[in-house]
């Protein structure tokens, strides 16, 4: 069902005025849970909060009725920007699969006293809007497999179906800065240089995993 996610979900900026139902926030809340579990990370679910997007660069960005969101928030330490793309791309998906709309924002959005809570260590990565959208977005141009990877035709399946899962991550202006490389059952990643970068690192991880499989491969 994740693949099925990873395909249909595109990035939608215009939200209809409807509430979440109380089902599907308790649905994404017990996710969220569970990722902060995993991760450590302090990620919040702000509800019924148009704030965050009423303002010029929210209108400039095309945002429109957007009154829920995630905060993506953690210790200040090494790894966070990637670890919130990771766990961010995991509740991206989830909400895809419960019938929301999703939106990665970095820039273009308020912090609102009061709407989550956040400690003196602790940093406000970015923020993914949702709801429900009014339309399902569009796919963008992606880069071919031989810019983003060492992918040719020795490469096992599982490499192959995992770069392919890679080109769908959404990432900062739609940049895939990324490199996957394979070497026998050994995998690196790395990111390249721009906004966000470390970010869409995580995100396309989190892609490659559900469509290489956890059992296949191992990351260097």
């Amino acid at each position: 069902m994740f693949i099925e996610a990873i395909q249909e979900r595109h990035s939608v900026r215009q939200y209809k005025n409807q509430a979440l139902e109380a089902s599907i926030v308790a649905r994404l809340e017990a996710e969220l849970a569970a990722c902060n579990q995993e991760s450590g990370l302090n990620i919040q679910l702000v509800t019924d909060e148009p704030r965050a997007f009423d303002n010029f660069m929210a209108h400039y960005g095309k945002f429109r009725g957007v009154k829920n969101y995630i905060a993506l928030i953690g210790q200040k330490r090494k790894g966070l920007e990637e670890q919130c793309g990771y766990y961010g791309e995991r509740l991206v998906l989830k909400a895809q699969q419960l019938g929301l709309n999703t939106c990665w924002v970095g820039l273009t959005y308020r912090k609102i006293s009061g709407a989550f809570q956040i400690s003196s260590d602790e940093k406000l990565v970015l923020i993914i809007a949702l709801g429900y959208g009014k339309d399902q977005g569009h796919a963008h141009k992606s880069k071919d497999a031989s810019k983003v990877s060492n992918l040719n035709h020795q490469s096992p399946a599982w490499f192959e179906a995992g770069v392919a899962a890679a080109l769908l991550a959404p990432t900062a202006m739609n940049q895939q800065k990324f490199m996957l490389i394979c070497e026998g059952s050994q995998v690196t990643a790395r990111a390249g240089k721009g906004f966000f970068a470390k970010v869409d690192l995580g995100i396309v991880k989190y892609h490659f995993e559900i469509a290489a499989g956890k059992n296949n491969f191992q990351w260097n």
